[in-house]
């Protein structure tokens, strides 16, 4: 994962796979790009699965994000949305498609 700030905002630019083995580590970035931002960006680029300990993850952030500022998930493939749209991501936090 990568994380870039630009002042309060922050990017997470999540990897190919967030599954129970690189769960633990996304969660960790998570918290790291949590800190003291009001407005994060997750970038879905290159994810192509994330499994439900990735989807917690995600909650924690919406979760800390409702209360803290904007949170957005951004260039999600199809096969990703349809899990999140599954899950109840969607409506939730704003989520869109890849191009």
């Amino acid at each position: 994962m990568k994380i870039l700030r630009e002042g309060s905002k922050t990017t997470l630019f999540a990897d190919e796979r967030i599954d129970a083995y690189s769960a633990p580590q996304f969660a960790a970035d998570m918290e790291e790009a949590l800190a003291g931002t009001e407005d994060l960006t997750l970038d879905f680029t290159d994810l192509k699965y994330i499994s439900s300990s990735g989807l917690r993850a995600v909650m924690l952030a919406v979760k800390t994000m409702l209360r803290q500022g904007e949170l957005r998930i951004v260039n999600v493939r199809e096969e990703v949305y349809e899990i999140l749209e599954a899950t109840g991501f969607i409506g939730v936090c704003d989520v869109e498609l890849k191009k």
